[in-house]
């Protein structure tokens, strides 16, 4: 029995308090210590701030991630942080999907972009993985890239040689900490449209 059944064995899937989640909010990232607060775990800092101001604690251990259940704009929510590291994010968010039976269209993405300066936050229906290996891994395990997704700024490479790597591994300069401050504090007000299916206002207000 692997690490992941005796998680989701103690978690006795239980359906949660308040009913059966209608929508995933799921924020990427990878675990542990060395890879807090890198620019690749935008997505973690994000659900982190969500979690602050709706009062949730992202700690039980189910679906290979860390996941807790709340109210975010009326709807009932399952957040998560995946457990699997980046690369297999796609194994976490396709075992909750399965088990609540929600659809591709109600599963929310937060991750990082590198195509955008930190400061800016994009709000998509759906698309490619784009060259992120979180996305592409829910992609193939979920078998749909129509899904709606937030996408935080945080910079591209100095330059062509940099290793990408390095520079997503790596952490956000303090200039660059003040410019995110307002892009995270948007997220819970934008997520709350999109489950409300209320996204065209979300990306006119927040794009």
């Amino acid at each position: 029995m692997s690490i992941w059944d005796v998680f989701d064995r103690l978690s006795k899937d239980k359906e949660p308090v308040g009913g059966k989640p209608e929508f995933i909010i799921v924020g990427l990232g990878n675990p542990g210590i060395d890879y807090e607060r890198t620019r690749h775990n935008a997505g973690f800092m994000a659900m982190s701030v969500i979690e602050e101001k709706t009062g949730a604690q992202v700690n039980n251990y189910k679906f290979k991630a860390k996941t807790a259940v709340t109210q975010i704009g009326g709807k009932q929510c399952l957040l998560m942080k995946p457990e699997t590291f980046m690369n297999l994010s796609g194994e976490a968010v396709s075992q909750a999907m399965n088990f609540y039976k929600i659809p591709i269209e109600n599963v929310l993405v937060i991750f990082d972009d590198i195509s955008l300066e930190p400061g800016n936050m994009r709000i998509r229906r759906k698309g490619s993985a784009g060259g992120h290996n979180g996305l592409k891994s829910i992609i193939e395990c979920c078998g749909s890239e129509d899904f709606p997704r937030i996408k935080i700024g945080v910079g591209k490479k100095p330059h062509p040689d940099y290793d990408l790597a390095d520079w997503v591994l790596g952490k956000f300069s303090e200039e660059d900490k003040k410019k995110l401050a307002e892009v995270f504090a948007n997220v819970l007000p934008a997520t709350e449209l999109i489950v409300q299916g209320k996204i065209a206002e979300a990306m006119n207000k927040y794009n």
